[in-house]
């Protein structure tokens, strides 16, 4: 140290000072003034955001919804009785956002992505937030694809496209879940190597549960798993023990998911089970927010909480790679009635309606749909050309038969032509019915349906069509393949296919018309 000059020593020490920088974490802090039910109004955020991250105490974190001149109303996604008045929280400058990814695939996680499956951290590289505006106009390009259900009914009657937003409503156990996860685990067809080589693009699956039992959720996965359809899924969960604000938040946190495969020009699809039990989740935390409520105590904007999540399902123009975001919303509906206030918001935001009724789900026709009232508003455009020739006389036919059912129960002597149509309806019906967990590929609805349009099952006793129709698949599987692979690769039905597909069928209903008489 002796070597050392002390004039060296103040330049050091003035190099040492010169590079000094005062680091001071400035936050932007607040004090609960009220808190509970799920609810908090906290005083002096004077900046925050709307939508904003609060973090509470004991790592719970809450987001801002109302912005008032003298304080901020908060929902908070924790239990609120580990905060009490009084406590310091802070601001975190980022809106509420949900981390995704490809490794949310086969993963059940909770709206906020953080998973609820025990199988460790989820690997996710990028946030986004859960609230985003909808792409305008410009940025979209009309619903053509189908997107295949695997559900005779739906994908003759109903057809559903890429891109659309098909609501799924009835009262409770009518089978509305399970058209979804129909839906779902039909997508299969999408992620084999035989998609590949067709050139078919895969469709990722979200199911967004909303404040249902965890018992039920957890059959939904591992019915998901069965199928394995959990590798191409992921399961978002805000169950009935959850507090409020985040069933309210989960089907948003579905469509940023979402989005992120179809702003990568992919396509996914959605599921929102249900969107009534948002609403009254939306409806808790607003009341306890003392917002005013309108109708019903819903709060003012109880459309808007529906028009802006489902606006955001699209299919993107080609110059945005084309993706798309196809959004299945469900409605529970008390005693049918579909006039009701939440059921015509969002039957009036959707491309069209799937409607369930009990009493034919309970006469045992299922799926239960009532083709009078249940639309596709994309309709052909969202339909292979196959599909279009053999299932376009299907709808009128049905709602015909509905009407003359109703009129020969008065038991009035009726013409030749009135007793044919009755008889060709009630068998198509009969035909349109199928089990669940079960979808079927589209060559073989064509040909199914192709048998009933086409007159070929009018004389095949009732009893003995879910046996003419089993038998029928497997003879085309095994005798006939060229038809249904001409139909799949051409997804049309040329006249010389038709020819021969008639051919076929004529054959095998004499054939199996002798069997049941004998």
């Amino acid at each position: 140290m002796s070597d050392v000059r002390p004039d060296e020593v103040s330049d050091i020490l003035r190099k040492q000072l010169a590079g000094f920088q005062k680091e001071v974490d400035i936050y932007d802090v607040g004090t609960v003034l009220q808190v509970g039910d799920g609810v908090a109004r906290v005083y002096g955020l004077t900046h925050a955001l709307m939508s904003e991250l609060i973090e509470f105490p004991h790592g719970v974190f809450g987001m801002v919804l109302n912005l008032e001149e003298d304080n901020v109303g908060c929902i908070l996604f924790g239990e609120s009785s580990e905060i009490s008045e009084g406590n310091t929280v802070r601001r975190t400058g980022r809106v509420a956002s949900m981390p995704v990814g490809e490794g949310m695939l086969g993963r059940v996680v909770n709206p906020l992505g953080q998973p609820i499956d025990g199988r460790g951290p989820v690997a996710t590289a990028k946030l986004l937030p859960i609230e985003r505006k909808a792409l305008g106009v410009i940025q979209r390009q009309p619903v053509k694809e189908p997107l295949q259900t695997g559900i005779k009914a739906v994908d003759g009657m109903i057809p559903i496209g890429r891109g659309q937003r098909e609501l799924i409503i009835g009262d409770r156990q009518t089978g509305k879940t399970a058209i979804a996860l129909d839906a779902i685990i039909n997508q299969r067809y999408t992620h084999g190597d035989k998609a590949k080589k067709e050139g078919i693009k895969p469709v990722y699956c979200i199911y967004v549960a909303v404040g249902q039992k965890s018992s039920t959720v957890a059959q939904v996965v591992d019915k998901l798993q069965q199928e394995g359809a959990m590798e191409y899924t992921t399961v978002i969960a805000a169950t009935a023990t959850d507090p409020a604000p985040m069933q309210f938040i989960a089907p948003y946190s579905g469509a940023t998911l979402g989005e992120f495969f179809r702003d990568s020009g992919r396509h996914a699809l959605v599921v929102y089970d249900d969107l009534t039990k948002q609403a009254q989740a939306y409806r808790q935390v607003s009341l306890l927010l003392r917002r005013p409520p309108g109708r019903e105590a819903y709060p003012g904007d109880i459309f808007y909480l529906h028009s802006r999540l489902l606006e955001r399902a699209s299919k993107l123009s080609d110059d945005l790679g084309g993706g798309s975001l196809t959004a299945l919303p469900v409605i529970e509906t008390q005693a049918g009635d579909v006039s009701a206030y939440i059921p015509t918001n969002v039957i009036s935001i959707t491309d069209g309606q799937i409607y369930l009724e009990p009493g034919m789900f309970n006469s045992g026709i299922r799926p239960a749909i009532n083709v009078g009232i249940s639309v596709s508003r994309v309709g052909g455009h969202a339909q292979i050309k196959a599909m279009k020739k053999v299932a376009g006389s299907l709808r009128i036919g049905l709602a015909q038969y509905r009407e003359l059912e109703a009129f020969a129960k008065f038991g009035s002597d009726l013409d030749k032509s009135t007793l044919a149509q009755l008889k060709r309806g009630s068998h198509l019906v009969e035909l349109l019915k199928q089990g669940q967990f079960v979808p079927m590929s589209v060559e073989k609805q064509v040909v199914a349906l192709f048998a009933g349009t086409f007159g070929y099952v009018d004389e095949i006793p009732l009893e003995e069509l879910a046996r003419y129709e089993r038998e029928l698949l497997e003879v085309m599987e095994l005798r006939h393949p060229d038809i249904l692979e001409a139909i799949a690769s051409t997804k049309d039905l040329a006249p010389d296919l038709t020819e021969k597909l008639k051919g076929v069928m004529k054959q095998f209903t004499d054939s199996f018309r002798a069997t049941v008489k004998a």
